[in-house]
C-alpha cells in the first residue's frame, strides 16, 4: 500500500452536496475498519465549512457508533447547533449505508485575550539527536505521517506511557485549519494502544478486539504538521474491556498545542477462561 500526502491532503477535502451536507473519500489503511482518525479530521473539515472564518476551532468531542466500511465514501451531515457572538457550535454525523457510524459536536470560538497558562513539555531528547543515535523512523505501511520514538515505552511496573515525535514526511501549505484537520487525523495513533501497554499487549495481536469508542481533542493554538510535534501519551486505568488514554501535544519550541482523551474497546479473546486475568495490574504512579 502507498499513501501518498497530496492523498491524505485529499482525503481532508471534502465535496460539497448541499449547504450542510459534504462527502468524503475514504483511505484503506489496511484494518478491520475504517481509520477512525480520517473521520475525525473529516468531521471537523465538514464542520469548518459552515463557519466563519473569525472562529477558530477549540474542540471535537466524538462517538464511533459503527464500523466504517474503508471501501466507501463518508457522508457528512452538519447540523447548526448554535451560533453566538463568542462561540458557535456544530453537530457532525458521519453516515455510510444510510446509517451514522460516528456523531460528534464541534466548538469554535471567537480569538480573545486572556491569561496563559500551561504543563511544561518533557525533557525529551530532540528529533535531530535522536536522529544522529540511529533511532529509525516509523511510518504505518509507508504512511505519509511518520514517527520517532522519544523514549522508551514504559514497561508493565511503570505507568502506561508513550512519548512520540511525529509531523508528515514532507511540507505542504500553509492552511491552518487543514492542518487542525491532519491534527486531529494523526492524534488516533499511538493513543489507545497506549493503555495495553501495562499487560503486556502488541498491536496487532490476533486475539485483541480494539476499537474506538469515542474521541476528544481540545485545540489550544495553531500548528503544523511540517515540523515535529510531540505526543506525550499516558493511561491512567484499563477494566472491563475498555481502555482509557489521553495524550498532550507539544510544539518543538514547548508550547502545548492540543489534548486528547480517548476510550476504547480493548477485549481479549483466550481460548481458556483461565487465561483471563483476575487482578488488575498494578503500576506505580
Amino acid at each position: 500500500m502507498s499513501f501518498t500526502v497530496d492523498e491524505l491532503v485529499g482525503l481532508m477535502h471534502l465535496e460539497p452536496l448541499e449547504k450542510t451536507l459534504f462527502r468524503g473519500a475514504s483511505q484503506d489503511l489496511g484494518l478491520r475498519q475504517l481509520f477512525g482518525g480520517q473521520v475525525l479530521g473529516q468531521a471537523l473539515s465538514a464542520a469548518s465549512l459552515t463557519v466563519n472564518t473569525s472562529y477558530w476551532p477549540h474542540s471535537l468531542h466524538g462517538y464511533f457508533m459503527r464500523p466504517g466500511d474503508a471501501r466507501r465514501p463518508v457522508v457528512y451531515q452538519v447540523d447548526t447547533m448554535f451560533d453566538g457572538d463568542s462561540f458557535v457550535t456544530r453537530r457532525v454525523t458521519a453516515i455510510q449505508k444510510g446509517r451514522p457510524i460516528f456523531l460528534c459536536s464541534a466548538s469554535f470560538h471567537r480569538a480573545a485575550s486572556s491569561t496563559d497558562y500551561q504543563y511544561l513539555m518533557p525533557a525529551v531528547e530532540t528529533p535531530e539527536s535522536l536522529a544522529k543515535a540511529g533511532a529509525r523512523m516509523k511510518r504505518f505501511e509507508n504512511h505519509p505521517i511518520e514517527f520517532l520514538l522519544a523514549s522508551e515505552e514504559s514497561k508493565t511496573d511503570q505507568p502506561a506511557r508513550k512519548l512520540i515525535w511525529f509531523r508528515l514526511s514532507c511540507e505542504i501549505a500553509n492552511d491552518p485549519i487543514l492542518h487542525l484537520c491532519l491534527l486531529a487525523y494523526s492524534s488516533d495513533f499511538n493513543l489507545l494502544t497506549t493503555a495495553l501497554l501495562p499487560h503486556g499487549i502488541v498491536h496487532p495481536d490476533p486475539r485483541l478486539q480494539i476499537a474506538s469508542l469515542d474521541h476528544a481533542i481540545w485545540f489550544h493554538r495553531e500548528i503544523s504538521l511540517n515540523s515535529w510535534l510531540l505526543y506525550d501519551i499516558d493511561s491512567p486505568w484499563a477494566g472491563c474491556a475498555r481502555g482509557f488514554s489521553r495524550g498532550c501535544i507539544y510544539k518543538e519550541n514547548g508550547l502545548l498545542a492540543a489534548s486528547t482523551a480517548q476510550e476504547g474497546l480493548t477485549r481479549m479473546k483466550f481460548s481458556n477462561p483461565t487465561q483471563m486475568l483476575e487482578q488488575p495490574s498494578k503500576v506505580s504512579h
